[in-house]
């Protein structure tokens, strides 16, 4: 440590006024953010293998010099040992994404948005950044190869599989590790393989922008592998459907950088990367878990099994090794990893809402006039949600304006067990309306009409607007819908609302604010 900072007092000419230890991953190195007397932070970092750290500052500087969003390092100790680099802040993506993990893969419109963006970036730092890479950097080695592969396939071996006491002929998994090894590097690549491209290891800005760390494990390899490592990242439970989203994002960015294969040849491809990359963390899941007793990777150990089993339903042509399909087979029926009951949260007391609207605002352009058959006073809306069991909400300005909205349409997750107790201002309810979409639909054409209402009746100088919508029980779409488009008007226009969920006995109201820039 106290090398380290010396090494800031070289580089800055002054002690750092503040030290700060940052957790530690599933790496030995230890990080630091020192700061000076007026705030202004570094990351050091203390290595305990002067080949790796060797590694990550060289390709750390060849990636900068191509402008790739990477941390640039500042200083590095004559040994090797420590270096600085810029602080690229305190938020990473597995920080940013976390709500729709604790929710079991429902991930709301933001996050995946995140999602969408940091895997559109991955091509840039796989094909440009290969551009000019002296791979002999690379540590332990410069390339992917079959050797590299059976060592994986081996620790999955030696540090999973043996551990579950299943019994399997070791010669014919032999056998079939080395015709996958083949397999997997039949193809030649040219590419930047990251090796742990994981959400841990993107770090972003202000804006939501994503920067890569922690790539001192790259070497040359097929891009396939990272997409891979990324999408099937165990305790991410990403969804099938978003799953495929984000990996036509990212065909569709590669695209813009090399010729790429025909999309039936890349999902085969792909397919044959996810089984390896997904017996690539067993092995060290139970290295971490089974023999170091670590807490957070025997945790991962079963969302990993239940990805082995999808990939166990692909058809046998996609993987041409029998013994070792049939193997894993019977290493997903073991007791031990039968499949769990999914969790459910339970609902606080209160309510939640997003903590970020699904469609930015767009201020009102304009002051707010007034006729002269109206002088009564500003804008007030009031949003309902109701059971049609119960009847249409009166309106208590006796205007007799406004809308009434029928949600039923819509997919109900009422029918559901797990969310019957919750309703549409809980976080399970609002993740599962926003994985499924057909509330999104729906919302979009509500805020449209909505918009223009409201725009024409602040212009007229009218005091009253109602906007109601109705569900089966008025517990769940309805309650959404209602929180959704209130958040949405005060928001956009910045006049009072008031959203009253009738059936939950629930008001809440959104005061009158000017809005910047109008």
């Amino acid at each position: 440590m106290n090398k380290l900072t010396e090494l800031y007092r070289q580089w800055r000419g002054e002690a750092p006024a503040r030290v700060e230890k940052l957790a530690g991953a599933g790496s030995n190195r230890q990080y630091y953010r020192l700061a000076d007397a007026e705030g202004h932070s570094v990351i050091g970092v203390v290595g305990t293998s002067r080949e790796e750290d060797h590694a990550f500052v060289s390709l750390a500087r060849h990636f900068t010099l191509r402008k790739l969003p990477v941390p640039e390092v500042l200083a590095v100790s004559d040994d090797e040992m420590r270096y600085l680099q810029t602080d690229l802040g305190h938020v990473s993506l597995f920080d940013a994404i976390k709500g729709g993990r604790e929710a079991g893969g429902r991930y709301n419109r933001r996050e995946q948005q995140l999602l969408l963006n940091t895997i559109h970036e991955l091509p840039d730092i796989q094909i440009r950044g290969a551009r000019g890479l002296d791979f002999n950097v690379c540590y332990p080695q410069p390339e992917f190869d079959e050797d590299s592969v059976l060592f994986d396939l081996n620790y999955f071996k030696y540090c999973f599989l043996k551990a579950t006491e299943l019994d399997f002929n070791e010669l014919k998994l032999e056998a079939n590790f080395r015709m996958l090894a083949k397999d997997l590097t039949a193809e030649p690549a040219e590419s930047f393989l990251y090796r742990d491209f994981q959400a841990r290891n993107v770090m972003l800005d202000t804006e939501g922008r994503p920067y890569f760390i922690d790539f001192q494990g790259g070497r040359k390899g097929p891009y396939y592998y990272d997409l891979a490592s990324f999408l099937w990242q165990a305790s991410a439970r990403y969804s099938h459907k978003l799953r495929r989203e984000l990996i036509f994002e990212y065909y569709k960015s590669l695209s813009q950088y090399t010729e790429v294969p025909s999309v039936r040849h890349f999902a085969e491809r792909l397919s044959l990367f996810v089984l390896f990359r997904t017996l690539q963390v067993l092995g060290a899941y139970g290295f971490r878990g089974y023999f170091e007793r670590k807490p957070h990777f025997l945790q991962s150990i079963p969302p990993a099994i239940d990805n082995l089993r999808d990939l166990l339903k692909l058809s046998p042509s996609v993987f041409p090794y029998p013994y070792m399909m049939d193997m894993l087979r019977r290493l997903t029926e073991l007791p031990q990893f039968a499949p769990q009951e999914p969790v459910v949260a339970k609902r606080k007391d209160g309510y939640k809402t997003t903590d970020h609207p699904l469609y930015s605002s767009n201020p009102q352009d304009g002051p707010a006039t007034f006729s002269k058959y109206d002088g009564k006073g500003p804008l007030v809306v009031r949003v309902y949600s109701f059971s049609y069991k119960k009847g249409i909400p009166d309106d208590p300005s006796g205007n007799g304006g406004g809308y009434v909205f029928d949600c039923r349409s819509t997919h109900n997750p009422g029918r559901y067990e797990p969310y019957k107790k919750l309703t549409g201002l809980d976080e399970p309810v609002i993740r599962f309306l926003e994985d499924d979409g057909e509330i999104l639909d729906f919302l979009k054409c509500v805020y449209q009409l909505a918009d223009h209402h409201v725009a024409r009746y602040i212009q007229r100088g009218f005091t009253n607007l109602m906007f109601c919508f109705g569900c089966t029980g008025g517990q769940h779409r309805s309650v959404y819908s209602a929180q959704h488009l209130a958040e949405h008007i005060s928001s956009k226009f910045g006049v009072e609302v008031q959203v009253i969920h009738r059936e939950q006995n629930i008001t809440q109201t959104f005061p009158a604010h000017t809005i910047k820039n109008a």
